[in-house]
């Protein structure tokens, strides 16, 4: 049997952890009889890209991301609309794409998948240029990447501080909408998120319903709330339920023009890049190959720790806005020493 050569892309500073043991565990549970092996380790931003491009340039059969969603969406854009196939080890502070595909968070159970080798064809995103494979999105998600990306820490905890704290006092933004060339429609939004797949990462679910394979993106429009309806909007992220909220419109679609008052950040699996007014986001069907959970549509899976403590954060919300809803200073105040107490 012809051996398949697969190259291991590995990102040492993804995520929160190390990733020194990483090597032995390939070297330990990848299946040799199978596969011919070889390991690439990043060096700098974009290196990922790089290597990616050379191994499908090289004719690779499969390279692995072996990093968080920036890592694998530098990996996948490489290979995009090619005979290489995409595999990922999650190691990041978020997964996302992992995470909707069902794929194992262990390095081994990761492994375990890869030697199994079951690969489909399955859609992407691209908006301004920029390709994507869970979401992309502006207004308040991609302004969070971008304070994200400069907080110079990884982690939930981070990204749920800059949440809470940016949450109270960020501006709504009108948007003008066109799906699939019909009338243009508008809105004013907290956040317009585009979905290819189910979720942000770490199981936030902007969009239950999304698929990869179905060869359409969801659009989801979150409308303004205010602090009393923000801690239902996050527990209903967190369980699958958002897009029942009364505060999200949902469509779907192949072609998506969004015409907004003023440039800004946008977002792409999680990396803001500033863009202008103008931005269209289109679906590439089957466009990239994908190694894939053969267990996955058998699998259910239990509410992760981030959920839990994201469910029980906002309960204990509740009562702190209770006490100061109606005092805007207060309720400033009130949260920030929430946040000072709770996250740190």
């Amino acid at each position: 049997m012809t051996k398949r050569s697969i190259v291991f892309i590995i990102n040492p500073i993804s995520g929160t952890g190390s990733k020194d043991v990483i090597p032995s565990l390939i070297e330990r549970h990848i299946d040799r009889d199978i596969y011919d092996v070889e390991l690439r380790f990043t060096e700098y931003a974009g290196h990922a890209q790089k290597i990616a491009t050379q191994c499908k340039d090289e004719g690779k059969d499969i390279v692995v991301a072996v990093g968080g969603d920036g890592t694998v969406n530098e990996v996948a854009r490489s290979i995009i609309d090619s005979k290489t196939a995409l595999g990922i080890v999650p190691c990041g502070s978020g997964n996302g794409l992992a995470r909707h595909l069902m794929l194992p968070m262990s390095v081994k159970g990761a492994l375990d998948v890869i030697n199994v080798g079951l690969i489909h064809q399955l859609d992407y995103g691209v908006i301004d240029n920029h390709p994507f494979f869970c979401t992309c999105g502006m207004g308040f998600d991609a302004f969070i990447s971008k304070k994200f990306a400069d907080a110079g820490k990884r982690g939930m905890l981070t990204y749920l501080e800059n949440v809470l704290r940016e949450g109270l006092s960020y501006e709504p933004d009108t948007y003008e909408i066109t799906l699939d060339g019909n009338d243009a429609q508008r809105y004013k939004a907290f956040l317009v998120s585009v979905a290819n797949a189910s979720q942000y990462g770490n199981d936030a679910y902007i969009a239950p319903q999304a698929s990869m394979s179905d060869g359409l993106l969801d659009v989801v429009i979150m409308e303004p709330f205010d602090i009393i309806e923000a801690p239902q909007v996050g527990i209903e992220l967190m369980n699958k339920t958002i897009d029942k909220s009364s505060k999200i419109k949902c469509f779907k679609a192949k072609d998506i023009m969004i015409r907004r008052s003023k440039p800004g950040v946008i977002h792409f699996d999680g990396d803001p890049v500033e863009a202008g007014t103008d931005l269209h986001v289109t679906l590439h069907t089957k466009g990239i190959q994908i190694v894939v959970n053969p267990l996955a549509d058998k699998k259910r899976r239990k509410p992760n720790m981030v959920q839990t403590a994201f469910s029980e954060l906002f309960n204990d919300f509740n009562t702190v806005r209770e006490e100061v809803v109606t005092n805007p200073v207060k309720r400033v105040m009130a949260i920030n020493n929430y946040i000072q107490n709770k996250l740190s």
